[in-house]
C-alpha cells in the first residue's frame, strides 16, 4: 500500500540546503537536518543523517562536580563544546534519541532546513459586508494588537535574562532539566511580519496564541468583543501545532518531550532510558537514577539509596502472592490499595513505554508483578496492568519486560498469564491498543504458537469460535492471526471444493523445536486466585 501523502504535498517546495563549510553551528537551529556523528556496529564511527529536536546548554550537576572535587566550573567558550543537540536519527527507532554534543556534528556536509510551510489561502466571504461600526472596532483592535506586541518586544530587549525573538542560539538555549518544543527560530522582522498577518485573523474574533502559549492580553480593545470559549477552538488546527508524525509520533493531548532521564540503576542492573518519564525535576540530569528493586522509590545518589535500604523492609512487591512456581512468582496489587508502588512502578515503566500516558491516577487499574525469586528476596522482572472493570474486555492495559530481563522468555510468560486469568474469568480478552512495537511481535508470536499448537493437538474439526473459547483470544485476534498465518506459511488448501488448513511438516518441526526450546511455561493448577469483585463504592475512581 502506498505511504499517506498529506494534502497539497506535491505543491510544496523543496526543503532550502545549505551547503556543507558555509554555515557555523550557531546557524542550526531546531527542525534542522544534518550528519552526525555516531559509533557504527562495527565500532567505529560513522556519519549518519539526524533531526534536531531540540537545544541546550551542557548541564552541569551540582551533585557530581561535588563528588569529583570541583567547586567551580567554568563555562567552555567554544560553542561546540557548550552547546548539546537531541538528535532522532533518519530510519531509527524512537528509543534511540539521545543527547550528542555539539563537537559530534559534522559542519563540512549539506544542512536541510525544515520544509517552508504552504501559504494559507485567503477565505473570501461573498455577500456580507462589515458595517462601519465593526470597522472601527476592528481598526482599535489592530491598533491595540500592534501596541502590545511592539511594548512585550521592547521589554524583551530591555531584559538581558529574557529569552526574545532575536536572542542567539547559544544564549537561548536553557540548562533548565524541563525540555524545550522544537521551533524554528525566527529574526525580528519575520516575528513583525507574521505579527501583522495575524491582525486580520484577530480583528475577526479569534484568539491569538504565539509559540510559547502566551495569550496576547489586548488591553485597549472594548469590552464589546470577549474572547471565545474553549469550545471554539478548532481541533484541527490545535492538533496541527503539534509533532503528530514523523520521529515524534505521540498523543495528541500532550506536548512532544524529549528524553530527561539518562541512565537508572536498578539492584545489580544498569539500564539506559529510552523515552521521557515524569519523574520530579531535580533528577533530570543526573549521571545516574537510583532506584530501590523492591519499593521501587527513586533517589539521586549511592549512599541516600543505602541509606533507604537499611530502613526499607519490603523484599517483595506488597500485594498477594497469587502464583508460584520454581523461582517466579506473581503479585496481585491493587492500584487504590498500593497507591505509591503503583505509582513509582508506572514511572519506571514510562522509561521504556512511549505510548502510554497515565503516570499517577492508578486507582482504576489491578496491577500484576512478575518477579524472580532468590535468597535476597523477590525482583521484579515485568508486569502488566489491566483495568477493574473493562467496557471493551481488555485483560491488559500496559505490560513490559525490564530491558535487563528482555529476551530470556519472560515475556510470552506474561502474556500466556494474563490469558490464564481471562480462562478463570471465562472470558474472551485482548490487549489495549495501540501496542508497542515490540508488544506487537510478542502477541503476535504468541498467538501464531498458541492458535497451531491446539491445531496440532486435536483431531476434531475445530472453528475460529472453538479456538477462541480454548485459548480465550478473541476472535478479532484469532482472525488476524490467521490472515498472518496462511498468507506467510500457505496454509489454506483447497481440497474437494472447500478450503482447508493444512499445516506443513517442515512448520510442525520449527514449532516442534521452539516448544522444547521454550522451558517457561504457567501452569494453571499452581494459579490460587479467584476474579475479584468490587462493590458501586470500590468503583468511584479519583484522588
Amino acid at each position: 500500500m502506498a505511504p499517506h501523502t498529506p494534502k497539497d504535498e506535491g505543491l510544496q517546495p523543496p526543503p532550502p540546503i545549505t551547503p556543507g563549510g558555509t554555515y557555523s553551528i550557531q546557524t542550526v537551529s531546531v527542525g534542522c537536518k544534518l550528519y552526525i556523528r555516531r559509533p557504527g556496529p562495527d565500532g567505529q564511527e560513522e556519519e549518519r543523517l539526524a533531526e534536531i529536536l531540540s537545544i541546550r546548554d551542557k548541564p552541569v550537576n551540582a551533585y557530581a562536580a561535588r563528588l569529583r572535587g570541583e567547586i567551580k566550573q567554568e563555562e567552555p567558550q567554544r560553542p561546540e563544546e557548550r552547546l548539546e543537540f537531541f538528535v532522532h536519527w533518519d530510519q531509527f527507532n524512537k528509543r534511540l534519541d539521545d543527547w550528542v554534543s555539539g563537537t559530534r556534528l559534522v559542519l563540512t556536509r549539506d544542512l536541510e532546513w525544515p520544509r517552508p510551510k504552504a501559504t494559507p489561502s485567503a477565505k473570501k466571504v461573498v455577500g456580507k459586508k462589515t458595517p462601519a461600526k465593526n470597522q472601527r472596532q476592528q481598526s482599535l483592535l489592530k491598533r491595540a494588537a500592534t501596541a502590545n506586541a511592539l511594548a512585550v518586544g521592547k521589554a524583551a530587549k530591555a531584559e538581558p535574562g529574557t529569552p526574545g525573538p532575536s536572542t542567539p542560539a547559544s544564549t537561548r538555549a536553557s540548562a533548565s532539566p524541563a525540555p524545550s518544543i522544537g521551533k524554528k527560530r525566527k529574526t525580528l522582522h519575520e516575528e513583525e511580519d507574521e505579527e501583522e498577518e495575524d491582525l486580520d485573523a484577530d480583528a475577526e474574533g479569534e484568539m491569538d496564541v504565539d509559540a510559547e502559549g502566551e495569550v496576547l492580553d489586548l488591553d485597549g480593545a472594548e469590552s464589546a468583543h470577549p474572547p471565545p470559549p474553549v469550545s471554539a477552538f478548532s481541533k484541527e488546527q490545535e492538533i496541527e501545532k503539534l509533532r503528530t508524525s514523523g520521529s515524534m509520533t505521540q498523543s495528541i493531548s500532550e506536548i512532544a518531550r524529549v528524553k530527561n532521564l539518562n541512565r537508572l540503576q536498578i539492584g545489580k542492573h544498569e539500564v539506559d532510558a529510552w523515552y521521557f518519564s515524569p519523574y520530579p525535576q531535580e533528577y533530570a540530569h543526573l549521571p545516574v537514577l537510583y532506584i530501590c528493586e523492591f519499593c521501587l522509590s527513586y533517589f539521586g545518589s549511592p549512599f541516600v539509596l543505602s541509606r533507604h535500604r537499611k530502613r526499607c523492609n519490603l523484599l517483595h512487591p506488597p500485594g498477594n502472592e497469587i502464583y508460584r512456581h520454581e523461582d517466579i512468582s506473581f503479585f496481585e496489587l491493587d492500584g487504590k490499595r498500593q497507591l505509591t508502588y503503583c505509582r513509582n512502578l508506572s514511572l519506571l515503566s514510562k522509561c521504556f513505554l512511549d505510548h502510554k500516558t497515565l503516570y499517577y491516577d492508578v486507582t482504576p487499574f489491578l496491577y500484576y508483578v512478575m518477579c524472580q525469586r532468590d535468597s535476597s528476596g523477590c525482583h521484579m522482572v515485568g508486569y502488566f496492568s489491566k483495568e477493574k472493570e473493562s467496557a471493551d474486555n481488555y485483560n491488559v492495559a500496559c505490560i513490559l519486560t525490564l530491558p535487563q530481563h528482555q529476551r530470556h522468555g519472560y515475556g510470552k510468560l506474561l502474556i500466556e498469564f494474563s490469558y490464564e486469568l481471562s480462562k478463570r474469568e471465562g472470558k474472551l480478552g485482548s490487549p489495549e491498543k495501540p501496542l508497542s512495537d515490540l508488544g506487537l511481535l510478542g502477541y503476535r508470536a504468541y498467538w501464531a504458537e498458541t492458535i497451531i499448537d491446539l491445531l496440532m493437538n486435536t483431531t476434531e474439526d475445530v472453528s475460529i469460535d472453538d479456538i477462541a473459547q480454548k485459548t480465550s483470544i478473541t476472535h478479532a485476534d484469532v482472525m488476524n492471526t490467521y490472515v498472518c498465518l496462511c498468507t506467510t506459511l500457505q496454509l489454506f488448501k483447497h481440497y474437494k471444493g472447500q478450503h482447508v488448513i493444512s499445516i506443513p511438516e517442515a512448520v510442525q518441526e520449527r514449532y516442534k523445536k521452539a516448544k522444547e526450546k521454550r522451558k517457561r511455561r504457567i501452569h494453571p493448577e499452581c494459579l490460587i486466585w479467584k476474579p475479584p469483585v468490587f462493590s458501586r463504592d470500590q468503583l468511584r475512581f479519583g484522588w
